[in-house]
């Protein structure tokens, strides 16, 4: 199922059906190239949705003041 949807996905973005070869060379070659192209483009994809993932996940920072303000600090 997940080599099907890669198929459909390069035939869509990379025009891998609109190819017109006249040789077995010329297809294997423009081929070739379309699933480095998306491999490429997935591999990019998969790497900013698991950094874009990891920052949602991030706690927020409270302050290391301990509630205090700096005002209260200074004072006596």
């Amino acid at each position: 199922m997940r080599v099907e949807e890669g198929f459909e996905t390069a035939k869509n973005e990379f025009d891998l059906d609109h190819n017109e070869t006249r040789s077995w060379h010329g297809w294997h070659r423009h081929v070739t190239l379309v699933m480095l192209a998306y491999a490429m483009v997935a591999a990019v994809r998969s790497q900013a949705n698991a950094l874009a993932l990891k920052k949602s996940r991030r706690p927020t920072r409270k302050s290391s003041s301990g509630g205090r303000s700096r005002k209260s600090d200074a004072s006596p």
